[in-house]
């Protein structure tokens, strides 16, 4: 079959969507079908650009800024897409013919161009649902219940509706949509995030260093950096722990929040925690494994329920997760009955710190609990098994 994939975020970004499509496409490519990747880019020069990378065909068409845009551009940028996709792309749409679309969400606003796609190939359609917005966004008050509100709602639905088969990634997300009385109107499946066994070789760094951080144990985390991760929980962890010689917390990516987080942990003084700029893919997997814990955090407002994709790369390396995240959350379970981390409730915040210094204090612990992690990965969360459950759905 040829697969279309359409995602926001592709390599080279950091942020987990664009890995998970990145790692589906190739074992899509594997099992010896042919994946192509469409995606918006903001940087290209020209209106769209077909490259081969890494051995799979990719789609890049220029849009407005999306990632680095404030959020109301972001979101004008976003009710767009489908549309400039389809303009910039149809030519190359007519000469490419898909026998499946696979679509991520968020965004909610590829409803229209799923739609006109199936009905020009004629193929059925999967979603795969990240965070439920703007469930999610009503939770954590960014968004109020209004005209704007009513308007994402009707968007939503609509980019439910364009899909055959809607994945959820995790079971408790299920109960989202039989509160709402929709799991009937929908046909959904679980499906957990995953991530490919084996990485491509990326080049040592030597952050370790460069950051003078030989003698410490450096807590890590790595993507989106906005509301709903909450990450004045981590602020407040490296300030619990400010007294605590060896502890470090490094945080690298992007997102609305850097600028009043780097301006917070100016005014509190804390010499231990550091925000870094986004890197590329390659590098950001090479800096995390030289660092020795992983961290998740979520607002303690979330109901919605997910598996964060920066927990794969942990524990493709091995690392021991600390998690602090809503409550009620699948995740807090797997983690804990694995032994794969310490996991407590967003605003837990001294036993929060008692889980850090133990893990401060206990380099075996830290190794055990991180080979665990690594057996759960493989035992659940592997690439292969994805496919495998998606392409049953559509073999002939």
């Amino acid at each position: 079959m040829r697969i279309l994939l359409l995602v926001v975020y592709y390599l080279p970004s950091t942020m987990s969507s664009a890995t998970l499509i990145h790692d589906l496409a190739v074992e899509f490519q594997r099992l010896g079908h042919e994946p192509i990747v469409v995606a918006p880019d903001e940087n290209i020069l020209q209106d769209h650009q077909v490259l081969y990378e890494n051995g799979i065909k990719v789609l890049r068409v220029r849009t407005g800024k999306i990632k680095s845009a404030t959020k109301f551009i972001r979101a004008f940028n976003e009710i767009r897409l489908s549309n400039i996709i389809w303009e910039k792309g149809e030519r190359f749409f007519s000469e490419n013919p898909c026998d499946l679309i696979i679509y991520y969400s968020p965004t909610i606003f590829f409803s229209s161009l799923v739609k006109r796609l199936k009905r020009k190939f004629t193929c059925p359609s999967y979603l795969l649902l990240g965070d439920i917005f703007p469930q999610w966004a009503v939770e954590t008050g960014v968004l109020r219940k209004g005209l704007i509100y009513r308007y994402f709602k009707y968007k939503e639905r609509q980019n439910y509706e364009a899909a055959d088969i809607i994945r959820v990634q995790s079971p408790a997300n299920l109960l989202y949509f039989q509160e709402n009385r929709l799991d009937k109107k929908y046909r959904l499946e679980v499906l957990y995030n995953w991530t490919s066994l084996t990485e491509e070789d990326a080049p040592p760094t030597t952050y370790r260093v460069r950051l003078s951080l030989q003698n410490k144990v450096v807590f890590f985390y790595g993507g989106n950096i906005g509301v709903a991760q909450d990450v004045d929980n981590i602020v407040r962890l490296a300030d619990n722990l400010r007294n605590e010689p060896t502890a470090y917390f490094l945080l690298v990516g992007g997102g609305s929040e850097v600028g009043r987080l780097k301006a917070l942990i100016g005014m509190k003084g804390l010499a231990n925690i550091a925000i870094h700029d986004s890197v590329n893919h390659q590098e950001y997997l090479s800096m995390l494994s030289e660092f020795d814990v992983g961290l998740i955090s979520l607002d303690r407002r979330l109901k919605s329920h997910n598996f964060p994709g920066k927990m794969m790369s942990y524990m493709y390396h091995s690392k021991p997760i600390l998690a602090s995240i809503n409550a009620s959350n699948d995740l807090k379970a797997m983690l804990e009955d694995k032994k794969a981390g310490f996991v407590c409730i967003n605003g837990e915040d001294r036993k929060l710190a008692a889980h850090a210094r133990r893990l401060v204090s206990d380099a075996t612990l830290r190794r055990q609990m991180g080979l665990n992690g690594r057996a759960l990965l493989e035992s659940t969360f592997s690439v292969s098994k994805a496919a495998s459950q998606i392409l049953s759905h559509f073999s002939n």
